[in-house]
């Protein structure tokens, strides 16, 4: 492995060694590649894994993860939303954390079920790959600052982190009812100080670029990820799931 890789990857290990203390942890997982290169590293290093999938019937995740999952063969749980309690469920989130933020709503809800499905299968720890897309341009918004400069693209990403930092303790705070955790190694301070050395052109090459993350991507293929988790663009899970879809439509 190059270098540059082999840095990425010793720096991806030491972040999840230095945050995730249980053994026996679940995955958020959606056969993208960012959760399945979480998933296929955490269980190399010998974590008692467990993937965690959400969504409605037949919802991209669902499928697509137990695609991909045909060729890793890692032990898989999956809990599919029920159409006729959602509305509760989700505007009950929205009195809990106190804010009209659509994203952050979303989020809350779909880990509410996420840790639900941990709980039933007696998982108190659930890992995340939150911060690649933040880290390494995944969004299609650094394709639209791409054109600002470098500066530009750093503007974006230190606002993507600050929402992603607050964002997730709302997450944890709907996670602690059914007392799980979600930990999400790659939004420590060590790996987002070395994520920022990474240059730019290994993460996004022009605004035309609809992958991002290459040196992710790339990462991800050398140490194993299925190719087709490798070559899968970004679809969030809010999308995925179909929160985002049935949310709009009950509010």
């Amino acid at each position: 492995m190059d270098a540059k890789y082999q840095e990425l990857f010793d720096n991806i290990k030491t972040a999840i060694t230095q945050t995730v203390t249980d053994k026996k942890i679940g995955i958020a997982y959606s056969g993208g590649v960012d959760s399945t290169l979480i998933s296929k590293i955490c269980k190399d290093m010998d974590y008692d894994i467990t993937l965690l999938t959400i969504g409605f019937a037949e919802s991209h995740d669902i499928l697509f993860a137990k695609e991909v999952n045909e060729q890793l063969n890692y032990p898989h749980h999956i809990l599919e939303i029920e159409p006729e309690t959602f509305p509760s469920i989700s505007s009950g989130i929205h009195d809990k954390i106190k804010t009209d933020n659509l994203s952050w709503n979303e989020n809350c809800i779909a880990f509410h079920y996420v840790s639900k499905l941990a709980k039933s299968l007696g998982i108190c720890t659930v890992v995340t790959a939150n911060g690649i897309d933040e880290l390494f341009c995944g969004y299609n918004a650094y394709r639209e600052a791409f054109s600002g400069g470098e500066s530009k693209i750093q503007e974006v990403m230190e606002d993507k982190l600050d929402n992603e930092l607050k964002m997730m303790k709302a997450v944890n705070m709907i996670a602690s009812e059914f007392g799980v955790q979600i930990l999400q190694p790659l939004l420590s301070p060590d790996f987002i100080t070395y994520a920022k050395t990474v240059p730019i052109s290994d993460k996004i090459t022009d605004s035309e670029d609809i992958y991002r993350k290459h040196m992710i991507r790339k990462l991800a293929s050398k140490v194993g990820v299925p190719e087709v988790s490798c070559n899968k663009r970004k679809k969030a899970l809010q999308y995925g799931s179909k929160i985002h879809k049935t949310l709009l439509k009950t509010r």
